[in-house]
């Protein structure tokens, strides 16, 4: 994304992330297995197991950042990344039941290029499959019977009311003309990195470090999601469809306050105002006549917001977090490997395409 950021060692991410999915994954499909039918089903096809048939599928099933940072967490605090495991998947369900409902509520029909599971089971089930996701979360780690697995599901459901917090900050903001600046990094620090910054403390809980440890492993997770949302947040109006696997202006389309949109509108100036007065228009419309815009449409409002400043100062934003989040890693005593796959991953995140 700039020169400021060194160049990822995009092999070694992978192999983190991919050692993520092998750890994580069986033990991940062992917590779905003890979902009643058909939720059980409804859930395979949501992690891409399956496919809308009940067919085994390879389905993209996301990065697996989280189960990444939860190992990583675990080798931090001095432990084998297998003590992470069990942090790893639990951040992961809440994670899914997230975006279980997250899709419902914002009407994306497509996720990771198929049909999202309330366009193919229902809304019923999107909200009966995210809630056991949860239950399921809390469930693993409780049944570990330590005091350790007590402080993790603590940080797991602190992180989880702010990340509903967030989301409930995210929809009323569709509907007012103006957010600050400030409102918006407050909404996607509850909603991305709170879940972000409990997945890279909840193994070093596990494996018995002390609140510091676990509270500044968590400031670096916390600043890293708020770089990943606003590269998320870019993605939303400039990103390929074919990497994204949304609509093209998708969060345009949904009315969306993200970065960019609240940066140009604070910015002043021509391109500006312009923006703001046709945001307001907009907002006196339907969800309806909103979807009969055609792409050109959504064109100019993209380009008024980079004519603005909202692309660029986004952009410069994700840099500042992703610095603020190398720092705090300089405040706990770590094994060198380890700090340099954490710095390795937040690299990846900054500059990823998708």
């Amino acid at each position: 994304m700039t020169s400021a950021i060194p160049a990822v060692d995009t092999a070694g991410v992978n192999a983190m992330l991919e050692r993520g999915r092998t750890l994580a994954t069986p033990v991940l499909r062992a917590a779905v297995d003890r979902l009643a039918p058909p939720m059980d089903t409804v859930a395979a096809y949501h992690f891409g197991w399956i496919d809308a048939e009940g067919r085994p599928a390879h389905g993209d099933s996301g990065k697996a950042v989280r189960p990444a940072l939860a190992l990583l967490s675990a080798e931090a605090a001095g432990r084998a990344p297998e003590v992470g495991i069990p942090g790893a998947v639990a951040v992961e369900l809440v994670h899914n039941f997230s975006l279980l409902h997250d899709d419902l509520m914002d009407g994306d029909e497509q996720r990771r290029h198929r049909d999202t599971v309330w366009k193919v089971y229902g809304p019923e089930q999107a909200i009966l499959v995210g809630d056991a996701l949860f239950a399921l979360a809390n469930e693993i780690l409780l049944e570990l019977g330590t005091v350790e697995a007590g402080r993790a599901t603590r940080r797991l459901t602190t992180a989880t009311r702010k990340l509903i917090d967030g989301q409930a900050q995210d929809i009323s903001y569709e509907h007012r003309e103006r957010v600050t600046v400030e409102e918006c990094l407050e909404m996607e620090g509850n909603k991305t990195g709170a879940l972000l910054a409990c997945a890279v403390s909840i193994g070093a809980v596990l494996g018995g470090a002390d609140d510091h440890t676990a509270d500044t492993l968590e400031a670096y997770g916390y600043h890293l999601g708020l770089a990943f949302q606003a590269v998320d947040d870019l993605l939303g109006i400039w990103g390929d469809p074919e990497a994204t696997g949304k609509q093209t202006w998708s969060d345009l389309r949904q009315r969306k306050k993200s970065l960019p949109v609240v940066a140009a509108l604070a910015a002043g100036g021509e391109a500006s105002e312009r923006l703001a007065e046709i945001l307001a228009a907009d907002a006196k419309l339907s969800d309806a006549q909103l979807a009969d815009f055609d792409e050109e449409e959504f064109a100019s409002r993209a380009m008024l917001i980079e004519e603005a400043g909202g692309r660029e100062w986004t952009s410069q934003e994700a840099r500042r977090q992703h610095a603020t989040a190398i720092e705090a890693l300089d405040r706990v005593d770590m094994p060198a490997e380890v700090r340099a796959q954490l710095v390795a991953l937040a690299d990846f995140v900054v500059v990823r395409k998708r």
